[in-house]
């Protein structure tokens, strides 16, 4: 993709459609594609073989199967799209994705962890927030 990029991380939420319909705003606004993420859980380390393969390929799978909709989404408002099935956790990844891919933007909605939780472990958006090499829009 050469033309500028909007990284759109999504989780399946019925939040990730607000997420998406701010997307298609600021893609529109910014001529830019959008490359969509989604951050999977981790794959089993310690499980044998052919039982790893096949939980990899299920969670694969899954991923695929979330992503779809939103891809088609985009797709319906012509907005040049690729995806990224990434491995947790979340809060590292996006940032060193929107890093590598010279992202101009992320779109990402908000989680919602207690406050004790929050001092604790943070959220992704947070880390995110804190770690990201260009803006953030947070969607509530």
């Amino acid at each position: 993709m050469d033309t500028k990029k909007i990284l759109v991380a999504v989780d399946g939420s019925e939040h990730s459609n607000k997420i998406l319909e701010k997307a298609v705003e600021y893609a529109t606004l910014l001529k830019a594609g959008v490359l969509l993420v989604y951050c999977h859980r981790k794959f089993p380390a310690i499980l044998g073989q052919p039982y790893r393969d096949h939980e990899i390929s299920h969670t694969i799978s899954e991923a695929e199967k979330l992503i779809k909709p939103f891809r088609e989404y985009l797709d319906g408002h012509n907005i040049y799209v690729e995806e990224r099935l990434m491995e947790e956790p979340a809060g590292r990844v996006i940032p060193e994705v929107a890093r590598i891919e010279a992202c101009e933007l992320i779109i990402m909605g908000s989680r919602g962890l207690t406050n004790i939780a929050s001092l604790i472990i943070g959220s992704v958006t947070n880390r995110v927030l804190q770690t990201s090499p260009c803006s953030v829009l947070v969607v509530r």
